[in-house]
């Protein structure tokens, strides 16, 4: 048997990308040509791989079966493959992409960038914003590394925990909450809420803590971003439940005050994420070790 490492990684960019045109896109050759390469891998292992269904394709049982068999086979051919060669950070001229919460982007990410442009001036940081919904950003190679407080569940992402932070509650300066002896969690709840969610979810974890309690709280927006929250509660009696860290240099700013959350919630974690296939990338493995410092440095200063 003959084998072509060559349908390898067409047939890796069919079940990662679900269509012709776009595994064609991700390897950098004609629609026709990946066509082609896709009627090998059926007569290779005859079995159709992916099928049509209305305007979209759909992978066969089989596909689904071998799916990471297949990355996992690409990946190490690569890594035989591929010369090892040492990083000259001086002449490194690449650009990563960071999808990262934006509080974090905000925490962390100017420490980051001046260690960056210290090592390797020709290094460009992308920081995208989250989205609404989960993307297959690490998986596609669309995204270089993600950090936020969720840990991915895909057996090819990897995720490191690299710090953690307290919830509390941020009200303005004068909040009737900030005129009592103890913030109990009857008086918590009793107050008006925003709640910071990227997908518009009104509860979270709080809400299940109260209702332990037998008691519930009303929550009446909820906005994308705790920058946007913090607006919100600078010039109104709501209150927001924020992780301490990221927030605690833009309450100062905004002459807002932090209070005890009066829950037994456990403290919010941060994880740094990125798709195995950069495990031996030296380029990554660099920019990894510069955003762990970055991140856990900057959840310290704020404990």
């Amino acid at each position: 048997m003959q084998l072509d490492l060559n349908l390898l990684a067409a047939f890796d960019a069919l079940l990662e990308e679900g269509s012709v045109a776009g595994a064609a896109a991700r390897l950098h050759v004609t629609a026709p040509a990946m066509s082609r390469s896709l009627g090998r891998i059926r007569r290779t292992t005859g079995d159709q791989i992916l099928v049509r269904t209305g305007r979209t394709m759909t992978p066969t049982p089989y596909a689904i079966a071998v799916r990471e068999q297949v990355h996992d086979l690409l990946q190490r051919v690569q890594g035989v493959l591929a010369p090892s060669r040492e990083l000259d950070l001086a002449t490194l001229e690449r650009t990563f992409t960071l999808r990262w919460h934006d509080s974090l982007v905000a925490l962390s990410g100017p420490a980051l960038l001046a260690a960056v442009r210290r090592q390797a001036p020709g290094v460009q940081l992308r920081f995208v914003a989250e989205s609404s919904f989960d993307t297959p950003g690490l998986r596609r190679g669309e995204v270089d590394l993600e950090a936020n407080a969720n840990r991915p569940s895909a057996p090819d992402v990897r995720a490191e925990h690299v710090g953690e932070t307290r919830l509390v509650v941020v009200a303005r300066r004068g909040h009737p909450l900030t005129r009592v002896p103890a913030v109990t969690a009857e008086r918590y709840a009793a107050a008006e809420h925003i709640a910071v969610s990227r997908r518009g979810n009104l509860g979270n974890a709080v809400d299940d803590a109260l209702a332990r309690l037998a008691l519930a709280r009303s929550v009446v927006a909820a906005v994308p971003t705790e920058a946007a929250a913090l607006e919100f509660v600078r010039g109104s009696d709501l209150l927001v439940t924020v992780p301490e860290a990221t927030t605690r240099s833009a309450v100062e700013g905004l002459g807002l005050v932090v209070l005890p959350l009066p829950l037994e919630l456990p403290s919010a974690a941060v994880y740094l994420s990125w798709h195995q296939r950069y495990d031996t990338d030296h380029a990554h493995t660099w920019l990894r070790g510069l955003a762990r410092t970055a991140l856990t440095d900057a959840a310290r200063s704020s404990a």
